[in-house]
């Protein structure tokens, strides 16, 4: 056996306490250029500078973020698009592939499937397709598996949630990201069925720098793995010390009131 996967897999997850600290910045296809993401040399060196394990990005971006200097950071190339402007945004299509990503120096890819889409077969398809050729090319994948659709009536719901989790192993990732269900207990139980890493999503913005701090030290204390969040990160008026903040937290075991403190906060 090739041992790629497995380098590639250390260079964003801790290989100390498998954990780790992904900022996504695919955004800008979904909903446009953001703020936050508008320079993304910056922007990128900022996530490197507070301690980031890897940042997210589609193919484009990479030219875009490329730095040649400062400290090291790993590189996810998203592989899945869709538009807010489109009547089937939740319909994600493939716009890479795992050869692209190997010429792009990706440590991993990433594509993300919405459960519940009227077109969800499509998507799982693809799912089966990039799964099996990151095995073949030694590549490390990341499942983003949401359950968006006409029968879902809570995204969030435990059973759900763990259900999207489920999806991502069986189907061949080697890291699920999924919403966090809101408290220990019931992510314990998402966690139980899925025997890779799993990462939690930050999901909308935060009115409290306290509140992500704490879902993240919740779901490091429930089992998961680390965390996948995006603008509640880069947009943080104070992201470089959050980043500092949260890797105490995932990476040195520190509580939350010790994180916020970082934070300046």
């Amino acid at each position: 056996m090739y041992l790629g996967k497995r380098v590639r897999l250390e260079r964003i997850i801790n290989r100390e306490n498998g954990r780790t600290i992904i900022v996504p910045m695919d955004h800008g296809v979904t909903i446009g250029a953001v703020d936050g993401l508008l320079d993304m040399r910056v922007a990128v060196n900022d996530m490197a500078k507070g301690g980031a394990d890897a940042v997210l990005m589609h193919k484009g971006l990479i030219r875009c973020s490329h730095r040649s200097a400062g400290k090291d950071i790993g590189l996810i190339v998203h592989l899945s698009a869709s538009t807010a402007l489109s009547p089937a945004g939740n319909t994600k299509t493939l716009v890479g592939t795992v050869e692209e990503g190997v010429k792009h120096g990706a440590d991993c890819v990433s594509i993300h499937v919405n459960l519940g889409d009227p077109n969800e077969r499509d998507m799982l398809a693809d799912f089966g397709k990039v799964a099996e050729s990151c095995d073949n090319w030694g590549m490390p994948l990341l499942a983003m598996v949401y359950a968006r659709g006409p029968k879902v009536a809570n995204g969030f719901d435990p059973d759900i949630v763990a259900h999207c989790a489920r999806v991502g192993v069986e189907l061949g990732a080697d890291i699920v990201k999924v919403p966090y269900t809101g408290s220990m207990d019931t992510f314990a139980n998402v966690i139980t069925a899925c025997c890779v890493p799993v990462v939690i999503a930050g999901g909308e913005r935060m009115d409290s720098t306290r509140r992500i701090l704490e879902m993240v030290h919740d779901s490091l204390m429930a089992g998961g793995a680390g965390i996948s969040v995006g603008r509640n990160v880069f947009q943080h008026p104070r992201r470089v010390e959050l980043i500092k903040a949260l890797r105490a937290i995932v990476h040195e075991d520190a509580g939350v009131d010790e994180a916020l403190a970082i934070v300046g906060e």
